[in-house]
């Protein structure tokens, strides 16, 4: 063990003045970005002026969240080689968005996954469908980063855990209510930056201790705590199991609803598939970087220190930062891990915020004949309603262990979001019964197989042993989904729909009156 005095639980100026720097500057943003953000268009989408660039910069800090930043290299130093199952399950998913999404995507839709479902089918039962599957993954996904950010303010800034979760919510409903997606991606644009920089400065001074020879480190990491630490099995030792968790994070990806409405900010589907390509690149190189930092703290930190400072390991990074940098480089990687989780959430309750309001106002409630003004109003009104909803979330599960919450948001990703999106694209015989069928069945059966699984029926409810024995149940409710929205559609087939699958097909391909 590598006895040293931590720093971390204590009140730290360097990352309070990165904090508020980073907020001070990220508001001047919003404050220009308010000044464009008059219309449905400017507000939801940017204006679709994003270029292919930038959209893969935001789209990198979108999805490397929190949880991929400091849970995946906590996961590595007291795991070992097996939490690269989630850095690699985080990362295959992006393929399939290049090639079976991002295109289909950004022709056939407006602001939400769910105009692309509905392109043909029948408005409101769709819409009704995905905007229930759509919010239920953007309100877990945001419960963990609420938690997260409250549990981090709280031991670096010394706040209150209230205190630092209302901060958080105000700072996050400034964003988007005045700025709208235009302010949102710059967050996410300059936390990308920070977080790769950061973390690529905290790879080469730990490597440097090892001659900048990543094997050295890695001998050393099995020469203290054995051969074992190099070797599978030592996180996910079900073999079905460690598919399922594959299989939500590969395809949850593809559904999550903040990550797909970025594809309408860029002008068109080739800007699209360029931004896909740019966050693989981007994302990739920021997971080998994390498997990186977490065996550096495990051999410079230790284990021992890693589990005392936090039982989890989310610590590791931050640790390992403070041992390689001192507490200076601490305060900046504190305020970048914050930095990450204000972006990622800005995101979220866009998202969710775009949902109340484009998919479920304008298009259910007041079936399409809202104006755009009367649209925005209640926009604005979901991103305060969101944002409240959030830090009363946060609040609710104050000291709760909340890691099953993201792995829940992907698996209704992959089992409500993406079947019904592929089947809506690529199969003719897909009808509104079987589609709307599939997305019920995909939520009904990932949220209940989680509810029975090790992480909530014996973790949260102390229940002896689970009903359900994976910790994630893709591999079971995405088939489900699929096969749910297959047999709808046979039974209770849709004539408008197949009749509208060729015009759907040309916009899709060539682009004809997309957005």
């Amino acid at each position: 063990m590598n006895a040293f005095t931590t720093t971390i639980g204590q009140p730290n100026a360097t990352s309070i003045i990165f904090f508020f720097f980073f907020i001070l500057g990220t508001l001047a943003i919003t404050y220009y970005a308010a000044k464009k953000s008059r219309g449905a268009s400017q507000f939801y989408a940017a204006g679709r002026s994003v270029t292919g660039w930038q959209n893969g910069l935001a789209l990198a800090g979108d999805y490397m969240s929190a949880a991929s930043f400091l849970g995946i290299a906590g996961l590595v130093s007291l795991r070992g080689y097996d939490g690269l199952i989630y850095s690699i399950g985080f990362l295959v998913g992006w393929p399939i968005i290049m090639f079976l999404v991002a295109e289909p995507l950004r022709n056939l839709g407006k602001y939400t996954f769910a105009d692309v479902v509905a392109y043909r089918l029948s408005q409101k039962p769709i819409r009704i469908a995905a905007s229930v599957g759509s919010l239920l993954t953007v309100c877990f996904y945001l419960i963990a980063q609420m938690v997260g950010s409250g549990s981090l303010i709280k031991m670096m800034f010394g706040l209150p855990y209230e205190t630092a979760i209302i901060a958080v919510g105000a700072v996050m409903i400034a964003y988007v209510l005045f700025g709208g997606m235009l302010a949102t991606t710059w967050v996410q644009i300059i936390k990308a930056v920070l977080l790769l920089a950061g973390a690529t400065v905290m790879v080469l001074m730990a490597l440097s201790k090892f001659g900048f020879n990543v094997v050295g480190l890695f001998s050393a990491a099995a020469a203290t705590y054995g051969e074992k630490v190099l070797n599978p099995g030592g996180l996910v030792a079900n073999p079905l199991d460690a598919v399922s968790l594959g299989i939500a994070l590969m395809f949850g990806t593809a559904g999550l609803p903040h990550i797909l409405m970025r594809f309408y900010t860029v002008p068109d589907a080739k800007t699209a598939r360029k931004s896909v390509f740019y966050a693989t690149g981007l994302i990739g190189y920021f997971y080998v970087l994390t498997f990186i930092i977490g065996f550096a703290a495990m051999v410079l930190v230790g284990r021992d220190v890693v589990a005392k400072v936090d039982a989890g390991g989310n610590m590791a990074a931050l640790l390992l930062a403070e041992v390689t940098g001192g507490t200076v480089f601490l305060g900046f990687i504190a305020a970048v891990a914050f930095a990450t989780i204000l972006a990622v959430v800005a995101g979220l309750t866009l998202a969710g915020a775009t949902t109340l309001s484009h998919d479920l106002y304008a298009n259910v409630w007041r079936s399409g004949n809202s104006s755009e003004e009367d649209e925005m109003k209640v926009a604005k009104r979901a991103t305060v309603g969101l944002g409240v909803a959030a830090i009363l979330l946060g609040l609710a599960f104050k000291g709760q262990n909340v890691a099953f919450m993201v792995g829940l948001a992907f698996a209704i990703a992959a089992s409500a979001n993406f079947p019904a999106l592929i089947l809506s694209i690529l199969w003719k015989g897909t009808s509104t019964f079987g589609a709307a069928a599939s997305i019920v069945a995909g939520t009904v059966t990932a949220v209940g197989l989680i509810l029975l699984s090790p992480t909530v029926w014996v973790d949260v409810f102390g229940n002896a042993a689970p009903i359900f024995p994976w910790t994630n149940p893709a591999l079971i409710s995405m088939p489900a989904a699929f096969f749910v929205g297959w047999l709808g559609s046979v039974l209770v087939p849709d004539a408008k729909a197949r009749s509208l699958y060729e015009a759907q097909q040309i916009r899709n391909y060539l682009g004809v009156g997309a957005e």
